[in-house]
């Protein structure tokens, strides 16, 4: 799954594909590159990100959706409801969802559903996030939406355990660790770590009990090699996709892994 964020403020490319033609070239590069799925946003969801309209998140995400659906299969990244049926009709066939509420609106439209794990909202969710027991808490709540995503009558499930989406550094480390339990539940699983905080953290000589921000990161255009290393972890537990900026150096891991799995 190819990121491309049609934003001005994420934490990685913001502003880099606002403009319509730069979005939809980026797409067609990731279609080159052997994405299989490219995901469109409209509002970052990074930590300390502002909520934008709706109408506007609309403006900015469906004349791209429908630019590319003929092309690839395109996934929209959002936690509106009215964004999310525009972005179904104009070819998106899986929602994103950060919050996990829209199954509803998947369900409407026929189109797959990816319920991800969030405590707290980007205005907060990294202010001191804590858990009894992080893998118990993100596994429970993940097939509890499951079950309730199946009621609603959604075909087509994945499950993300929010990577950056108010944990730590160790609660990203538990949960990555802990990746073939959530495989073993027979759901898809997602993974997103891509060029995330945890990485710059600990690609900075950044301690694995620390919190990020307490050395200064690497940048986020020099976190490949942690991206990398993460993808190719979730790969070999069994992960259905992973969301990635880099999408020609991901495939090339993925298809060595493959081969040599094989």
């Amino acid at each position: 799954m190819g990121v491309l964020n049609v934003t001005s403020d994420s934490f990685s490319d913001g502003g880099l594909y606002l403009d319509f033609e730069a979005a939809v070239r980026r797409g067609r590069e990731m279609v080159a590159e052997g994405v299989d799925v490219v995901d469109v946003g409209g509002e970052s969801t990074r930590p300390g990100a502002g909520v934008i309209a709706a109408e506007e998140e609309i403006r900015r995400v469906v004349p791209v959706i429908e630019a590319l659906a003929a092309e690839v299969r395109v996934s929209v990244d959002t936690t509106k409801e009215s964004v999310a049926h525009a972005a179904l009709c104009a070819g998106a066939s899986l929602l994103n969802d950060v919050s996990s509420s829209l199954a509803a609106v998947a369900a409407e439209h026929g189109a797959g559903f990816v319920a991800m794990h969030r405590k707290g909202t980007p205005g907060d969710m990294q202010l001191d996030p804590r858990y009894d027991d992080v893998v118990k808490e993100v596994h429970e709540f993940l097939c509890q939406r499951v079950v309730e995503a199946q009621a609603l009558g959604v075909a087509e499930l994945y499950i993300d355990p929010g990577i950056g989406f108010g944990k730590t550094v160790r609660h990203n480390l538990q949960l990555l660790a802990a990746l073939p339990e959530l495989v073993a539940t027979g759901i898809p699983v997602l993974v997103g770590t891509s060029r995330k905080g945890f990485i710059g953290h600990l690609g900075a000589g950044g301690s694995c009990d620390g919190r990020v921000g307490e050395v200064a990161p690497l940048h986020p255009d020099d976190r490949l090699e942690g991206s990398l290393a993460s993808a190719v972890w979730a790969m070999a537990c069994g992960v259905a996709l992973v969301r990635v900026h880099d999408v020609a150096a991901t495939v090339q891991a993925a298809r060595l892994f493959r081969d040599t799995a094989a």
